[in-house]
C-alpha cells in the first residue's frame, strides 16, 4: 500500500499454496450448486499460481457456463473450460485458421507433450488443445506439477527448455 507523503510501505501478497487455494475455492463455492464429482482439492491442484481473484473468477466463469446452458449444477467440464478461460481467455470460435495452420499447431503442441513424456523430471501433461484463445495462443500443452515447487534446479530448467523446444522441433520434423 502506497500513500503519497508518508513513509511508503509495500506489502507483497503471494499467491496461495495448495491449502490456501482449497480454502479459497470453498469460500467461493458457497451458494453455487456443484456436482459431487467435482473435487475442489483436485481443482486446487490444477491451478498453481492462481490468485484469490483468479479462483473467484474461475468459479464465476463456471457458473456462467451453467447458466448459459440452463443447467442446475457446475460439472468437471465447466471447471475445465473455466480454467482455460481464466488462463488463456475465451475460445475464439470465429478465428479462421487454415488446415495447414491447424496441423502445424497440432504438431507443435504434441512436440511439447512427447518431449515432456520422454523426460524423467517434468510435470505430467494434463491437457493438449488446439483451440485458439483470445490471449493470442493457437493452442497449448498444460503440464501440472505433481507437487508444489518453489525452486527450479538446473535439471528442471534443462527439462523445461527441452520441452519448450520440442514444439518447434516437431514443426520442423513434420
Amino acid at each position: 500500500l502506497l500513500r503519497p507523503g508518508r513513509f511508503d510501505r509495500q506489502i507483497t501478497i503471494n499467491t496461495p499454496d495448495l491449502n490456501g487455494r482449497v480454502a479459497i475455492l470453498k469460500v467461493h463455492a458457497r451458494g453455487k450448486t456443484i456436482n459431487p464429482s467435482v473435487d475442489l482439492e483436485e481443482v486446487a491442484h490444477r491451478i498453481p499460481g492462481f490468485s484469490g481473484a483468479d479462483i473467484e473468477n474461475l468459479l464465476n466463469e463456471a457458473a456462467l457456463l451453467v447458466a448459459r446452458d440452463n443447467r442446475d449444477e457446475i460439472t468437471v467440464q465447466d471447471i475445465d473450460e473455466a480454467i482455460d478461460r481464466v488462463m488463456m481467455g475465451p475460445a475464439k470460435r470465429n478465428k479462421t485458421i487454415t488446415e495447414k495452420e491447424k496441423k502445424l499447431v497440432a504438431y507443435h503442441e504434441v512436440g511439447h507433450a512427447v518431449v515432456a513424456a520422454l523426460q524423467k523430471n517434468t510435470s505430467p501433461v494434463q491437457k493438449i488443445t488446439i483451440v485458439p484463445r483470445t490471449m493470442g495462443s493457437l493452442g497449448y500443452t498444460m503440464q501440472i506439477p505433481e507437487e508444489e515447487k518453489y525452486l527450479m534446479t538446473r535439471d528442471d530448467v534443462i527439462c523445461e527448455t527441452r520441452t519448450l523446444l520440442g514444439g518447434r522441433c516437431a514443426e520442423e520434423v513434420f
